[in-house]
């Protein structure tokens, strides 16, 4: 008779596997694989570690928001004029000539004669300047004293420096031949050459003036690279249609000393643009901007009712103009206070590329 049947290891025996000892860690790794491929579906951080599946980018935290990180800011107009010192430079319609107020401005010492009802008054009484202010027009000046002194005093350009962030300018109208152009019109003294004969010489004198007015702004600028330099034009003194009582012109006259004057204001105007695209090209950090001041006498020219500009005043012991003639009035250079207020609020049109 046979003996029981054996089985084999892990082989069926009543519908139930048997294992042996080395069927039993095979089940034990087989199982734990399992566990580990359930974690791995269900965590996706692991998922992705693993498989490259099921990736998320977590969202960027929130920028810093202190100081350090605070993206730099442009400065208005305002604030780069204001940032530094202003120096008021130019000529005797920069300094005051023909508006007095006090003792002080018709003091004997006072040769550049700098009154206190000159235009730069009514720009620190408007903007407060981080740097201070400073006056240093003087009557009389031209582009060469500008660069050389006058008077007994230094180069106003010498007055400007790194820290200086506006500077006011009129110049230009003496490098012009402008009082001897008028003597020559008005008072028709035996030296002068007559009035509209001039013209010949005043063109030679604008294009002279084109070079050392181009020299001054770039010493100005090289001098303060950060600041707003802005260069005043000069008003028309003469009324187109009516005569300017007492001062022996003709209609024509006056037309034509006003188109001389639009003649210089044109020449300051380009080289100022000029001057001031270089700084543009090369990022620099100041601007060089121009006031077309040509009709801000209008309605009140020499003759008028309420004039901005003295008429012709004559010194008979000396037989010669004053100082004031053809120069503001105290409501002439309120107006130009006005446009200098204006356009240090407006700005050059463009970036100054300055930043807090």
């Amino acid at each position: 008779m046979a003996g029981p049947k054996q089985w084999p290891r892990g082989a069926q025996r009543g519908g139930r596997v048997r294992l042996g000892g080395r069927g039993a860690a095979l089940a034990l790794l087989l199982a734990l694989l399992l566990v580990t491929a359930g974690s791995l579906v269900a965590l996706p951080a692991v998922r992705c570690e693993v498989f490259g599946q099921g990736c998320h980018r977590p969202a960027p935290a929130p920028a810093a928001t202190g100081p350090a990180s605070t993206a730099p800011r442009p400065l208005t107009p305002v604030e780069a004029a204001t940032r530094g010192a202003y120096v008021a430079l130019g000529d005797s319609y920069s300094s005051g000539e023909g508006a007095y107020a006090t003792a002080a401005d018709l003091a004997s010492d006072n040769r550049c004669h700098r009154t206190s009802l000159a235009y730069y008054h009514a720009v620190v009484e408007e903007f407060r300047f981080a740097g201070g202010s400073a006056f240093w027009a003087c009557s009389g000046a031209t582009t060469a004293s500008v660069l050389k002194g006058r008077s007994g005093e230094p180069p106003q350009a010498d007055r400007v420096d790194a820290d200086t962030s506006l500077v006011t300018i009129s110049v230009g109208g003496n490098d012009a031949g402008f009082s001897r152009v008028l003597g020559g019109c008005v008072v028709r003294l035996p030296w002068s050459r007559g009035c509209r004969q001039q013209g010949a010489e005043i063109a030679g004198r604008l294009a002279a003036l084109r070079q050392s007015l181009t020299t001054v702004l770039d010493t100005i600028t090289e001098r303060a690279p950060r600041a707003r330099v802005i260069v005043l034009g000069y008003p028309r003194i003469f009324a187109e249609v009516s005569g300017a009582t007492g001062d022996n012109l003709t209609i024509g006259d006056q037309q034509w000393l006003n188109a001389r004057a639009r003649d210089l204001n044109e020449v300051i105007r380009q080289v100022a643009a000029e001057r001031d695209h270089q700084i543009a090209a090369t990022r620099g950090r100041g601007s060089v901007e121009f006031i077309d001041a040509y009709s801000a006498f209008s309605g009140h020219e020499i003759g008028s009712a309420d004039p901005y500009v003295n008429g012709l005043r004559v010194n008979l012991s000396a037989l010669a103009a004053e100082p004031g003639s053809f120069h503001p009035t105290a409501g002439g250079y309120r107006a130009l206070g006005r446009l200098f207020v204006e356009q240090i609020r407006k700005g050059p049109g463009r970036p100054l590329n300055q930043f807090r």
